[in-house]
């Protein structure tokens, strides 16, 4: 796992091709990181779908409660695809910061 620290946010990287351990070991990791807002890039992982984005529901969920923004960087899985509004998901690394700025600022405003 490699982590980037921003400004206001970490990133969060897999060193391997297993998504199903990265997000596994985040689960259980999260205490390592629960008082950052967190982008996980997972930019380079091709062809993933639905089930694999979901494997980060829990940890998102559960980091979202802690008041801090999780947003996964992911290529655009298929448009038949159902994800939950709470799995904050952006095509780029960019988008994800920009992402995590309004919440941050929301959070300001007490929304």
């Amino acid at each position: 796992m490699k982590i980037t620290r921003k400004e206001n946010y970490i990133i969060i990287e897999d060193e391997k091709d297993d998504i199903t351990a990265f997000a596994t070991y985040l689960s259980k990791h999260h205490s390592d990181f629960e008082n950052e807002n967190v982008v996980v890039n997972i930019l380079d992982k091709e062809d993933l779908d639905e089930k694999d984005l979901l494997m980060f529901l829990e940890i998102s969920n559960l980091h979202r409660m802690q008041k801090k923004s999780f947003v996964i960087a992911s290529m655009p899985v298929s448009i038949e695809a159902s994800l939950p509004e709470e799995l904050m998901i952006a095509p780029t690394l960019r988008e994800a910061e920009d992402i995590i700025n309004m919440e941050e600022l929301e959070r300001e405003l007490g929304f």
